[in-house]
């Protein structure tokens, strides 16, 4: 099978099948793109690269019923492929997210 083909098949898939494929590859990754821990960078958390932006605080508004949209306006360092990269790792780390939430709600 060619890149073509696998592409065509790809956007052929409805949105819960791509989130799902999505998943496979990201777990597949070694590293997981845009997305980095520093130790003395917001905790060593997981946040996007070029900012001091956490994962769970991304997340945090997602759940709240924040659109991407307001996330890209509010949040103007960012890129919508930090976004897709952001639901991503909070979906894969999601105990990780959840305790970041927590912690920090209690703070």
């Amino acid at each position: 099978m060619t890149f073509q083909e696998l592409e065509k098949q790809l956007l052929a898939l409805t949105p819960g099948e791509k989130a799902q494929a999505l998943r496979v590859l990201m777990l597949d990754l070694a590293a997981w793109p845009g997305i980095e821990k520093a130790p003395g960078i917001v905790g060593g958390e997981a946040r996007i690269v070029r900012t001091r932006i956490p994962i769970w605080v991304l997340d945090g508004y997602r759940q709240a019923g924040w659109s991407e949209a307001q996330l890209l306006d509010n949040f103007p360092t960012l890129h919508a492929a930090d976004l897709v990269n952001a639901w991503a790792y909070a979906d894969v780390h999601r105990d990780e997210i959840d305790q970041a939430q927590r912690e920090n709600s209690e703070a």
